[in-house]
């Protein structure tokens, strides 16, 4: 049973349950679907954009990346079982794919960083094939020529697994419209991971992971290009929740 943060699905499985449940969609041989990983930014857009809502409503998964959203779960009286983060995932699904002999592509990211990415998944697991990595131009997906050509790579190599790392909300509703037409089995949306990855851009400590605070980190780092993402949003987030915590008093009484 999913859980409804305002308005955002949130499937409420534990890392370990959405690593299987993805194993699992990959050897079923039935048709593609994708996976979105949403945190403070996506609820906030979640709210206005209706395209946006149509992408999660046809997600396979809907798992949380941010902690607060788990905070505000457990406040709504609709615990989740715990974070599924992106970069980790992505970490995790290379592990898998090395055992399992899935192949993998990475879409996305800044200049290099996805090859970066790749570049060090291959050094730890060993028997990992990533079948291609592939940075389209900024704004690619406004131009059909540009699409076309991403689409015939992705579908040319044939991977088991997309990682799609264009950002929000573009990935998502990238994934959305393309996912059948590439005909791989499990497309995900994973943000800056190939930046973390690769050590473009320094990750939190872990206490500051567990504890929430990894966006404090992250806009310490990059504030020019993060503190009105940042700022705004997680202040926008917390009215949201306010609110929807004022309506189900209300709706008791």
């Amino acid at each position: 049973m999913r859980a409804l943060l305002c308005g955002v699905p949130l499937d409420r499985l534990s890392f370990e349950q959405v690593v299987d449940k993805l194993i699992s969609r990959i050897c079923s041989n039935l048709n593609p679907v994708y996976v979105v990983t949403p945190n403070v930014q996506h609820v906030v857009m979640f709210q206005q954009d209706r395209e946006f809502q149509k992408v999660y409503d046809q997600a396979f998964l809907s798992v949380p990346d941010g902690v607060p959203l788990l905070w505000a779960a457990r406040l709504m009286n609709t615990p989740l079982k715990g974070r599924v983060n992106g970069t980790d995932l992505v970490d995790e699904l290379c592990k898998v794919s090395a055992q399992k002999k899935f192949k993998v592509f990475f879409l996305g990211g800044r200049p290099k960083a996805a090859n970066k990415a790749a570049s060090i998944m291959r050094q730890k697991y060993s028997q990992l094939e990533i079948v291609d990595t592939y940075c389209p131009p900024y704004n690619f997906e406004q131009n059909r020529a540009e699409i076309t050509k991403t689409v015939q790579i992705i579908k040319t190599a044939k991977p088991d697994i997309l990682f799609v790392g264009l950002g929000a909300p573009k990935q998502e509703k990238w994934m959305r419209t393309f996912h059948h037409q590439l005909e791989v089995p499990v497309s995900i949306g994973i943000g800056g991971s190939f930046e973390l990855l690769s050590g473009m851009v320094a990750r939190a400590p872990k206490w500051m992971q567990q504890s929430g605070l990894e966006w404090l980190f992250r806009l310490m780092t990059e504030p020019r290009r993060l503190w009105k993402r940042y700022l705004i949003s997680n202040t926008v987030f917390v009215w949201l929740i306010v609110k929807q915590k004022i309506s189900l008093i209300s709706s008791k009484h």
